[in-house]
């Protein structure tokens, strides 16, 4: 049986003040026999939580009371929005995939490769969003969608949210350290961009090009991992051409916020565009297809390449910038989480030049 007094004070005093205040004298006879000080118990009548942290969400309702503390955590590496680690996983994958297509890699080893860059992608995604919160406690605060999350609503603490990055990065290691000593000193010179990311919007209106060369450094490491060093040639133009995706998905991104990070004095090339940021994004797409296809041209990728990856891409791209409504966070949201989709129509390309040179191999 699960009894109160084995939870955490913290968690035991939120858990008291989130019951049906209908029932308040029965919480207070409760919490005395707890010996709970008065000034832990509800207020009567019972309004909204006393304290200013911010009440666990919907999704970690689910979670077993007496595992709940661990809520915090898994917000902070943003556990409930898995858009994040699929953005920051694409890149990976189509480049290992290109790698394989061009070695003739066996499917086994290639799958193995996918899925390890899949752990590393969800671990690395965490402690890059964990860096975020670190340095942006205080500009979170002033902004609506943000100020809920756990370090700007003081429920866990700066030592705490540190040593929990310990443990990603510990993790993140792990993973890296499954490949080749090339791909482990390449992928951690990238350690030094996700932690200034934080930083740029602080002084720069272009931290989506800081943030799409940490995010896309898989097409890179990728390319090493599957081949032992890093195909320039191909993985170069694949690296510059997502980094112009991440600029258009993160300014569409950035403009749910522009109306609060401006009195909270965090720039964006949302704010730098403004009213031109469709005519730019635009653009930025093109660069991206046709770099894209460069990739492709260079790896000698097969027709349905250019079908279903850049075809695909073209289209996914001219609908989400014609329908995407920049003054509605809803319509914001909607387009930038669409772009899961479009990272998963270019793989599939990729991954059908792959199985269907691979079935030729096998036969």
């Amino acid at each position: 049986m699960f009894h109160l007094r084995a939870l955490p004070r913290p968690l035991l005093r939120l858990t008291l003040q989130q019951l049906n205040p209908a029932h308040t004298r029965s919480f207070a006879s409760t919490a005395r026999r707890l010996s709970l000080p008065p000034t832990q118990l509800p207020a009567a009548p019972l309004v909204a939580p006393t304290s200013d942290i911010a009440p666990p969400p919907a999704w970690a309702v689910k979670i077993p009371l007496s595992a709940r503390w661990i809520h915090p955590y898994m917000s902070l590496a943003r556990m409930d929005k898995p858009i994040g680690t699929w953005l920051l996983y694409w890149p990976c994958a189509w480049s290992i995939t290109m790698a394989a297509y061009s070695s003739a890699m066996p499917l086994g080893a290639c799958a193995w490769n996918l899925a390890l860059f899949g752990t590393g992608a969800l671990v690395m995604r965490g402690a890059g969003c964990t860096i975020n919160d670190m340095w942006d406690r205080d500009i979170d605060k002033k902004v609506e969608r943000t100020k809920s999350r756990p370090l700007a609503s003081g429920e866990i603490s700066q030592f705490q949210a540190l040593s929990f990055l310990g443990l990603q990065l510990s993790v993140g290691l792990g993973v890296l350290t499954q490949l080749n000593l090339y791909s482990i000193a390449l992928g951690a010179s990238s350690l030094s961009l996700v932690v200034l990311y934080p930083l740029m919007k602080r002084i720069t209106y272009w931290p989506q090009f800081v943030l799409g060369m940490a995010f896309n450094w898989g097409a890179l490491l990728g390319s090493s991992a599957v081949l032992g060093v890093c195909n320039w040639t191909v993985a170069l133009p694949l690296y510059i051409g997502s980094i112009a995706w991440t600029i258009v998905y993160d300014t569409i991104y950035a403009h749910q916020d522009k109306v609060d990070d401006v009195s909270a004095g965090v720039k964006s090339t949302a704010l730098l565009f403004g009213s031109a940021t469709k005519p730019i994004l635009t653009g930025f797409s093109a660069s991206f297809i046709s770099l894209l296809a460069l990739a492709g041209h260079l790896n000698a990728q097969g027709v349905p390449f250019y079908l279903i990856s850049v075809g695909g891409a073209v289209a996914h791209l001219m609908n989400q910038l014609r329908t995407v409504d920049l003054e509605s966070r809803a319509s914001c949201w909607k387009a930038f989480a669409s772009n899961r989709d479009l990272g998963a129509i270019v793989w599939g390309g990729i991954a059908v030049d792959y199985a269907v040179a691979a079935s030729g191999v096998m036969a």
